[in-house]
């Protein structure tokens, strides 16, 4: 398969799924490291959609033979270990692998799961020492393999909030973003604050976080005199593709979801979208995305050693960069960080 070939594959992998995708099951596994290093090589590997993507820096493997970034064993984080995790030899690790890229995917075997989440779960397993092993769970089932002990961790784009933290432990890694999209050399210059979505025609899913703080947006907007969004409401989509195809024929000026999938979107297709915009998920408060033990182990602090780890010889910084999650990088990683309150 060539590398067009892949790229189109990859888009059309996003273009499909639905806004709310779910997740499958099954289970994979890899070696510990022996030494740091990169992902990146002089050329690039199979299964490398760079056609496109290498215009915006950055290169896209779709092969299930991930050159991944490995970190190496942190002392500190291994110290941290509790008896009952520390002569074990892998990490068992929940991902998803059913939700659009590059959080979790499968690889172009349709088997093997692959993405910023399972990078992060390679060098949480390498700071403390241990195998990784990937097992693939929908988003309903982690809960339970995580409380019933089938698996030790979840990397899965959870956030953290503070009903969650009656039962999780929490060490986080990335910040819970939100994206505006635009197609490519939009009339849309940014969006920074509310004021610049007056007037627009934006597109949301339905029962969505993101659709909630549009909505009061908006009603703030009206309140202060100020142009409502194009028709006083969103435009619901359910289908990535339709979102894509209205911002390409102009029928949509922007749509908001989730800005890893988007900042992605727009990496592998810079000549035809961009993101103008980011916005914490948990406005007005702040969300962070965090690596889940269950509540009262103490695998916690060794996690957030090996993530610290990962942040200091800069292998961190090197997995989101490869998948265009550069700007939802934290300053630091935190062990049971405030959480998004509960609701009433």
């Amino acid at each position: 398969m060539t590398a067009p070939t892949r790229r189109a594959r990859l888009l059309a992998v996003l273009a499909t799924l639905p806004l709310l995708a779910l997740t499958a099951c099954g289970g994979v596994s890899t070696s510990a490291p022996e030494a740091a290093g990169t992902a990146d090589g002089a050329d690039a590997p199979a299964g490398t959609s760079s056609e496109g993507a290498a215009a915006a820096g950055l290169e896209v493997s779709t092969s299930p033979d991930q050159d991944r970034v490995r970190s190496t064993e942190s002392p500190e984080a291994i110290d941290l270990l509790p008896d009952a995790f520390a002569d074990q030899d892998d990490l068992v690790v929940a991902v998803s692998a059913g939700a659009a890229p590059p959080l979790g995917f499968f690889a172009d075997d349709d088997k093997t799961p692959i993405g910023n989440e399972t990078d992060i779960a390679q060098l949480v397993a390498d700071g403390l020492g241990k195998d990784l092993r990937l097992e693939v769970k929908a988003w309903a089932d982690w809960p339970l393999a995580l409380q019933s002990g089938d698996v030790d961790a979840v990397i899965s784009n959870v956030t953290v909030t503070e009903e969650r933290k009656e039962t999780i432990d929490f060490s986080s890694y990335r910040n819970d973003e939100l994206g505006w999209l635009t197609k490519a050399g939009s009339d849309v210059p940014q969006i920074a604050e509310r004021k610049d979505i007056a007037g627009l025609r934006i597109g949301v899913g339905s029962g969505t976080n993101q659709e909630k703080i549009l909505l009061e947006w908006n009603d703030q907007n009206v309140e202060a005199g100020l142009e409502p969004i194009a028709g006083g409401q969103p435009e619901y989509y359910e289908q990535l593709s339709d979102v894509l195809l209205a911002l390409k024929s102009g029928r949509l000026d922007v749509y908001v979801g989730p800005n890893a999938s988007l900042a992605y979107q727009a990496k592998i297709a810079p000549d035809d979208f961009a993101v103008v915009g980011t916005l914490n998920g948990g406005w007005p408060d702040t969300a962070q995305i965090a690596v889940a033990t269950k509540k009262g182990n103490d695998l916690a602090p060794a996690v957030t050693a090996a993530l610290q780890h990962a942040f200091d010889d800069g292998t961190y910084q090197q997995v989101l960069e490869r998948w265009g999650l550069e700007t939802e990088a934290v300053a630091k990683p935190e062990t049971n960080p405030p959480g998004l309150p509960k609701t009433e």
